[in-house]
């Protein structure tokens, strides 16, 4: 998402330095690091294919309705009739009987509603803007897009396991959720555990992904309390197979180089009483991560190491 509006400004850039939350990471996944070494050398191909590491099977896109490589809808797509619902899952599998949200951060339709978008919500400490219309690469692939297409394919690995999965929205709405309707939606469906998806819209230089983990907040109708300890569970358990998976660098501008950070002004994190993470999975606005991010392969690679950490988390 980019850092601007609502659930959106930007942290101030922290002096690196080396902290638990990068030691829990690292304890996490010590076999990532090499993908991460990987990484480096080869300019951030996004290349590796995480073999010996994968546990959720990753389909390859349908005929029909399917994913494409080059960063555009498919065109034969029939429209969703309700974003809160999905294909029943499978008679059996090891997530049988829980609950996944997916939140695909932006509305592809929010910039032809500004004031819609514009009005403020209350996200439990204070107000801010319903949504924002996101970002998107210099070539304008939007982050709506990207956030939609790498939820549909999480969706197929994650009911592949067993799981209920529903989306907060398909583009099947004229604008939004808002960000406190996008909290309500996981907490009503009683999620076992909710993921928003989301690509950054940082400076040029500025690469890699994290997962933001919601703070303790306990001001208005906000009360993260109960949420905080699982939900970083859930962050270092998605991190550590993202990086697995995608060979992909934690971000060199945000969380000291550990891909985990903890904030308390999203609205989305503060309202939810449910095990809730974002994740940035790169900078639109630097090319080599757009590279990535455009391409069809590697969000297929995204959607397995966020769809990994998930079943991690809920399988213990």
């Amino acid at each position: 998402m980019s850092y601007v509006g609502p659930d959106f400004e930007p942290p101030q850039p922290r002096r690196s330095r080396r902290g638990p939350l990068t030691v829990a990471l690292a304890a996490l996944v010590p076999g990532a690091l090499l993908g991460w070494l990987v990484y480096e050398t080869v300019g951030g191909s996004g290349d590796g294919d995480g073999s010996g590491q994968a546990t959720v099977r990753s389909s390859p896109p349908s005929a029909s309705g399917a994913p494409t490589d080059d960063g555009k809808e498919p065109s034969a797509s029939p429209a969703p009739t309700a974003s809160s619902t999905s294909a029943p899952a499978p008679a059996s599998g090891p997530l049988k009987g829980k609950v996944v949200v997916i939140d695909p951060g932006h509305n592809p339709e929010n910039f032809q509603h500004p004031s819609e978008i514009n009005r403020k919500v209350n996200i439990g400490t204070n107000w801010k803007e319903c949504d924002t219309t996101g970002t998107s690469t210099n070539d304008g692939y939007t982050e709506a897009k990207f956030t939609l297409d790498v939820a549909h394919r999480m969706r197929t690995l994650l009911e592949e396991q067993g799981a209920t999965v529903k989306l907060t929205q398909d583009a099947d709405r004229p604008y939004g959720p808002c960000v406190d309707e996008r909290a309500r939606i996981g907490n009503e469906a009683k999620a076992d555990a909710v993921v928003s998806v989301h690509a950054d819209g940082s400076g040029a230089g500025n690469r890699g992904f994290h997962v933001i983990l919601p703070g303790t907040v306990h001001a208005g109708a906000a009360d993260t309390r109960a949420i905080v300890a699982p939900s970083r569970d859930l962050g270092e358990r998605v991190a550590g197979r993202f990086v697995a998976v995608t060979g992909s660098a934690p971000s060199n501008y945000v969380g000291d180089g550990s891909g985990l950070v903890t904030r308390k002004d999203l609205g989305g994190l503060n309202l939810s009483t449910v095990p809730k993470v974002f994740i940035e999975c790169g900078n639109m606005r630097d090319s080599k991560d757009a590279a990535l991010l455009t391409s069809g392969a590697w969000r297929q690679k995204a959607a397995q190491g966020i769809s990994e950490g998930i079943v991690s988390f809920l399988r213990g």
